[in-house]
């Protein structure tokens, strides 16, 4: 069924009145100096430091977050993002110098970086403070007016940066919109000069077709079924207590988590019994105690529940191991740190993105099967290669592709701003972070100035034997 839109029903639009606002706002926010823009990201900086408390509190009380995940996911991640553009605002803003052609000697040229202008943000549930203020960190040094709509699915950290943003930013320059689908379908019909949404594939489609109807910029995070190998040349120890981090953090809820783990045959029983270990020192040493640690947070609401418990019971009756965890308890959203074994790629498991704490282990035997399974999904996010072999390693880069890549070790390659962070294919559309983040929402201008010493005229018709031969004459130059 075809949605109608707010136009077509003869409706206005709930948010063009502060969409015009921002747009009115635009050109003013485009001149501000690098001065200027560092001195808004410090005011967001001391808000976001004097409420850390507050944040802990709001997390927690839409998914029983840990305060330690808290900081170190959340908040630590703003923080970093924010002192990087703090110290390089400047630099990224200066006009670069590019190189003149011999037949345009008498010019020079540049590239100078102008904002993109009003830009929409609309931020996912999982990491919901900063996969919300990252990109507006980005949006704001690179001098754009914004708008912003955090998730409906963690209303009460959702009211925390609403409350945050509007004490920190002139309500002309940085908005937000509060509400659920319909409030972003509604968004997506006002003309905005970039979209950038954080989500799944479904949602990122209607998002990219809203961009082609206004001809707009647009960068998509996605996510996908992220693979960890484990070889035979592998630190078994260090693979199993790294892959248990990066796919436990958050309960599983997080875009880059190792999805799955194909480990070689060699090393399968032991990688088991290493990850066993980890979750107990890490959660508990037994399923009672696992459940009651305040460090391991809840699913977001009753929907992701069920739908990671569904994966989960299909599998587990299709013949799938359960080494560790299989708990569930509906009433609290739980569902324990699960590792399956004997999984085969036709497996329940297997068939979309987990986004949730349950940890499928299939083996291989030859690195070949690996990169064919790999190969057979759709790009995804992020990639996790635990091996000692750098032909292993190499190899599997080369022969395979994925948003961004860890080599013996799993998610932290987000937290470095001097990467890029983004997919690819299914996974995303676009990056950011540090100065990729200030060039996904800016333009990149290109501007060519003439000196007095002109060799245009050359080329000027009528076009005499003369200025044919001189015209075949720059050709030759480049063949």
């Amino acid at each position: 069924m075809r949605v109608v839109s707010m136009e077509e029903q003869g409706r206005k639009n709930p948010h063009q009145e502060t969409f015009e606002r921002l747009r009115a706002r635009r050109w003013d926010v485009a001149r501000t100096s690098a001065k200027e823009r560092v001195e808004k990201l410090r005011k967001l900086k001391r808000a976001v430091v004097e409420r850390r408390e507050a944040l802990y509190q709001a997390i927690h009380a839409d998914f029983r977050k840990p305060a330690a995940e808290v900081e170190t996911s959340e908040m630590l991640l703003v923080l970093m993002e924010l002192d990087h553009a703090i110290k390089h605002l400047s630099k990224w803003m200066k006009p670069r110098k590019v190189g003149t052609p011999v037949l345009l000697a008498g010019t020079r040229s540049e590239v100078r970086y102008e904002p993109k202008g009003v830009v929409l943000i609309i931020a996912p549930w999982n990491y919901p403070f900063q996969l919300t203020l990252s990109p507006l960190v980005a949006a704001v040094a690179a001098g754009n007016c914004v708008m912003v709509k955090p998730s409906e699915k963690t209303p009460h950290t959702s009211a925390f940066m609403a409350q945050l943003l509007r004490d920190v930013f002139d309500p002309s320059e940085v908005a937000v919109v509060e509400g659920g689908a319909q409030e972003s379908q509604a968004l997506l019909e006002l003309p905005f000069d970039h979209f950038f949404f954080t989500g799944g594939p479904r949602v990122g489609r209607k998002v990219m077709e809203a961009a082609a109807k206004h001809l707009a910029g647009v960068t998509l995070e996605l996510g996908g079924k992220s693979p960890a190998v484990v070889d035979e040349h592998a630190d078994v120890k260090a693979a199993a207590e790294r892959i248990t981090f990066g796919k436990f953090l958050n309960g599983g809820q997080t875009c880059v988590a190792p999805d799955y783990v194909l480990v070689h045959a060699s090393k399968e029983e032991e990688f088991l019994a290493k990850v066993r270990e980890t979750l107990e020192r890490f959660y508990g040493k037994t399923e009672e105690a696992r459940k009651a640690t305040p460090d391991f947070c809840r699913m977001v609401d009753e929907a992701q529940f069920a739908r990671v418990n569904g994966l989960l019971e299909r599998s587990v009756a299709s013949g799938v191991r359960v080494v560790v965890g299989g708990v569930v308890d509906a009433a609290s959203r739980y569902i324990a740190p699960t590792v399956l074994a004997d999984v085969k790629p036709e497996a329940p498991i297997m068939e979309e993105e987990i986004f949730g704490p349950v940890l499928p282990v299939l083996r291989y035997e030859q690195l070949d099967e690996a990169v064919r399974h790999i190969r057979a999904g759709t790009k995804p996010l992020a990639m996790y290669i635990f091996s000692q072999d750098k032909r292993a390693v190499d190899r599997l880069i080369s022969e395979t592709s994925a948003g961004g890549t860890c080599v013996n070790t799993s998610v932290v390659h987000l937290t470095n701003a001097d990467l890029p962070f983004g997919g690819i294919g299914e996974s995303g559309v676009g990056n950011y972070h540090g100065e990729y983040g200030f060039r996904t929402f800016s333009h990149e201008r290109a501007v060519l100035r003439q000196g007095p010493i002109a060799f245009l005229q050359t080329f000027f018709p009528p076009y005499t034997d003369k200025a044919k031969k001189m015209q075949r004459m720059a050709s030759r130059l480049f063949e």
